[in-house]
């Protein structure tokens, strides 16, 4: 299944996605250790890689939307997916199929 995503555009922004909606829950979480524990070095790492992960969505955003001609309101809810909780997982199911 996964080796069948790698091979398309839409694909490879369908993983990234999730990884960075996952990112996105998981970084909530670590702000919990930081300032509730004194934990600073989990939200260090995840914020990292939901850094890496967000400019890599961004990326295939403007990919796919360019290879597949999306209109402007569809690449903006592409965008605005990024930034709300659970987006990247609504976006999937709307979006990206």
């Amino acid at each position: 299944m996964v080796k069948d995503l790698l091979k398309t555009a839409i694909g490879r922004l369908r993983i990234v996605a999730f990884l960075e909606g996952c990112s996105y829950l998981l970084l909530g979480f670590t702000m919990i250790l930081k300032y509730k524990f004194g934990m600073p070095q989990p939200n260090y790492v995840v914020g990292l890689a939901h850094g890496i992960l967000f400019v890599l969505y961004v990326v295939l955003v403007l990919q796919v939307s360019f290879l597949q001609r999306w209109n402007l309101v569809k690449v903006f809810g592409a965008f605005l997916a990024s930034l709300v909780p659970f987006g990247t997982f609504y976006a999937d199911k709307t979006l990206f199929r």
